[in-house]
């Protein structure tokens, strides 16, 4: 059964700063406490992560779909490269926009699609398309740096992550559990 909750918004979790992925997360997390289901469309990220595993754990009520390489994407890379990481984005983009529109999930998360604009993997126009196109009960958030003028007047609210220190700065590698 599908629990109403009122109109559905759209959010952008944007900015240099770390936690855009885990503001959304949380939501999502926080959602399922209440028996709200959640897909995570994740774009850019091919790699095994903690949050695949936790979701695991939700009963289905939080799903994540990676569509991205096992190769870091570089938007000056001339190896081809780049060619790949469209064709992940793409098929990311149209399984979002069958979710979106099938109205099955409260609760949407386009991670990292904004990074996939900014890139030039996605444009901007899809991106605003679906953000215009979500039904009115759907929840519906954006994650990645570089969040344009014409997505933010679009979104409901915008949070932006700014970075005033970081330990990767003193040669801290990314840590288990921490940042993946």
């Amino acid at each position: 059964m599908k629990q109403m909750i009122g109109k559905g918004y759209t959010h952008i979790y944007t900015g240099p700063g770390k936690g855009k992925t885990s503001a959304a997360l949380g939501l999502a997390f926080r959602a399922s406490g209440s028996g709200l289901k959640s897909v995570i469309i994740q774009f850019m990220k091919g790699l095994p992560s903690g949050e695949i595993e936790a979701a695991a754990r939700t009963g289905g009520l939080i799903t994540i779909e990676r569509y991205g390489s096992e190769r870091f994407c570089r938007p000056d890379a001339c190896d081809g490269s780049l060619d790949e990481h469209r064709d992940h984005a793409r098929r990311g983009y149209e399984r979002a926009a069958g979710l979106i529109a099938s109205g099955e999930y409260r609760i949407v998360i386009l991670d990292e699609i904004v990074t996939a604009c900014t890139f030039g993997l996605l444009a901007e126009e899809d991106i605003i398309s679906l953000m215009k196109g979500k039904p009115d009960g759907t929840e519906l958030i954006l994650t990645g740096r570089g969040a344009t003028a014409g997505l933010i007047s679009h979104a409901d609210l915008v949070t932006e992550m700014r970075e005033i220190k970081h330990y990767y700065q003193s040669g801290v590698p990314p840590r288990k559990g921490i940042e993946d």
